[in-house]
């Protein structure tokens, strides 16, 4: 079978350092992002730039997003001169953005209706890190037949892979993912706290903890850097943990799914964002947590 020739739209934290290790496995990489200046790095390393979305569908077996919403998957696949205007039946589109489920199914059958090219719906966990390492879990929806047939693509990319379901099943399992994640975030935030105001060195709680029952990575990425207050260079940031959670709450609304400790988190990071730190690294929920901090 020839190499497949793919297309990355969305280089930014997660994009940029999956497009090199793509280009670094010999795959072609024809590369788009709204803002073109953000292309350099991937460029250096070998990716062709394209001059709209039109070209580099044009050229491309595989069409790959990892974009910041739902709202921006839709206006890149279906907003004008878009994806959806030029894809071809033979092709595939793969979204490693963290979207919503029912609207991937929607997109999904809307691509399908429109040029009948199918829908992988591959949202990612492991963030930067995993990305420059090739270590990402991907969870898959779609077709099993379309599993196997990217299966060479993935492999730079994750240590694990796993195909869900049906189309919008990957993103249902990110979520679950996130919300995980988000609850851990908030509770290593009030235990760093606790250790702190009961005089306990809390950089050590990592080391201590390590191959118990508390030990998780978001403890390992995020307690050191909130005993150290280490928020400068974040890998990543409270909104779209937050964009994750609201995702949850949405989907748990939808099959009547009770999800009580996700909606608390929700909020406590919604209110963490209403007060400046939207941008900034989650490791500052800490802040909520030390006496004269709440900021």
């Amino acid at each position: 079978m020839p190499q497949l020739r793919l297309g990355f739209i969305g280089i930014g934290l997660m994009g940029a350092p999956m497009t090199r290790r793509l280009l670094d496995a010999g795959f072609p990489v024809t590369v788009w992002n709204r803002s073109p200046e953000k292309t350099g790095d991937v460029v250096a390393a070998g990716a062709r730039v394209a001059g709209s979305i039109g070209e580099l569908v044009a050229d491309v077996d595989v069409i790959m997003l990892c974009l910041a919403n739902t709202q921006v998957v839709e206006s890149t696949v279906f907003g004008d001169d878009g994806v959806a205007a030029h894809a071809r039946g033979d092709q595939w589109l793969v979204d490693f953005s963290s979207s919503d489920p029912q609207a991937t199914r929607t997109f999904a059958r809307r691509l399908s209706e429109s040029c009948a090219t199918p829908w992988v719906d591959a949202p990612v966990s492991g963030g930067v890190a995993g990305a420059e390492s090739g270590s990402l879990a991907i969870m898959c929806g779609g077709e099993a037949e379309h599993m196997t047939a990217l299966q060479a693509v993935f492999a730079p990319l994750a240590a694990r892979v796993t195909h869900m379901g049906p189309v919008g099943s990957g993103q249902v399992a990110k979520l679950c993912n996130q919300m995980i994640v988000g609850c851990n975030a908030l509770v290593i935030a009030e235990m760093i706290a606790l250790a702190e105001a009961s005089g306990v060195d809390a950089g050590r709680l990592p080391e201590a903890l390590a191959g118990g029952f508390a030990d998780s990575k978001p403890l390992q990425l995020l307690a050191p850097r909130m005993a150290a207050d280490d928020f400068d260079a974040p890998p990543w940031h409270l909104r779209t943990l937050l964009k994750d959670l609201d995702m949850a709450l949405a989907q748990s609304q939808r099959v009547t799914s009770a999800a009580p400790m996700t909606g608390l988190a929700g909020q406590l990071m919604r209110q963490h964002a209403a007060q400046g730190h939207a941008e900034d690294d989650p490791a500052t929920l800490v802040l909520r947590y030390r006496p004269n901090e709440n900021r």
